[in-house]
């Protein structure tokens, strides 16, 4: 890529934010949304250009003059995607907009009781959260397919990274071994996450869907055992699901079992992973946090 290159990200949140840095790196423009202000004086020193943004705080259509990406990791609440719904007609009008990214997760697809799903695998969401995730992505393919939007939907599994794994779990007392037999999740480092959405800035394809995870699919209770080995103690006691006591929230997580295929992105994209499993990954968070001082506190 060449010339003037603007990214625009609704959402600056931990994801956007590992490609924001490498972008910055490149020499990119960047700026984007948070929702308070607290975390704005920071973003600002890295050179972000922030604004701040929510239902009740539509952006002014000028900032996003002469932005050439745009990412959306803003989550649709009750009401539907907040971006699509105040700006959804305006980001489609923008002239010189080459590619735009629509962060979405894996959860679409619903239960398939541990078996493979790839991107041609039906949506059929079995949460509520996902369900609106589903739809947001439809609502975004669908100012692809009628102003030709050069959207890309990206299907996250599992996120972590620096500051957010079962390495910060286990140090905090939180980690729990839950087991439920056959459960299988797919996860994703994050700075894998930020090197599949820059490969897709480099080869766009309007329309195109790509599930975003590694390639170990794996038991919960094992991330957590390898973490714990890594930092040489004793793994929390194993706790059958069902005596967990879960909250509603922790136990949703469980109600969808499934393994994602991410051959996409590899023979598409060019796409070779950083971190292909969670081992892989969580020693990369341990070595990270040497350069955690120099680290961005956002």
């Amino acid at each position: 890529m060449s010339g003037h290159r603007r990214l625009f990200c609704f959402g600056l949140g931990f994801s956007a934010m590992a490609l924001v840095r490498r972008l910055l790196r490149s020499g990119w423009n960047v700026a984007g949304t948070c929702r308070s202000g607290d975390k704005v004086q920071a973003l600002r020193e890295m050179g972000i250009e922030v604004h701040l943004f929510d239902r009740d705080h539509p952006l002014d259509p000028v900032v996003l003059a002469g932005t050439t990406h745009i990412l959306v990791s803003v989550p649709p609440d009750a009401q539907g995607d907040p971006v699509l719904a105040l700006h959804g007609r305006e980001i489609a009008a923008l002239p010189g907009l080459s590619w735009f990214g629509y962060l979405s997760t894996t959860g679409v697809y619903g239960d398939h009781d541990g078996g493979w799903v790839d991107e041609t695998t039906p949506v059929t969401p079995s949460l509520e959260r996902s369900e609106r995730r589903a739809e947001a992505e439809q609502g975004w393919l669908g100012l692809w397919r009628d102003h030709g939007l050069p959207v890309h939907v990206f299907r996250l599994a599992g996120i972590y990274g620096p500051g957010r794994s079962a390495i910060e779990s286990l140090r905090a007392g939180k980690a729990r071994r839950v087991v439920k037999p056959g459960q299988m999740f797919s996860r994703i480092h994050v700075d894998d996450i930020a090197q599949v959405l820059e490969a897709s800035m480099d080869r766009p394809r309007g329309g195109a869907i790509y599930n975003v995870c590694d390639d170990d699919p794996a038991p919960p209770q094992d991330v957590i055992t390898y973490a714990a080995q890594l930092l040489e103690m004793e793994p929390p006691p194993e706790v059958p699901f069902d005596q967990a006591g879960l909250s509603p929230m922790a136990a949703s997580f469980y109600a969808d079992n499934k393994r994602v295929r991410n051959d996409l992105i590899k023979t598409e994209l060019g796409v070779r992973l950083i971190h292909p499993d969670y081992k892989s990954g969580l020693r990369a968070v341990l070595e990270a946090e040497r350069d955690m001082p120099r680290r961005s506190p956002v």
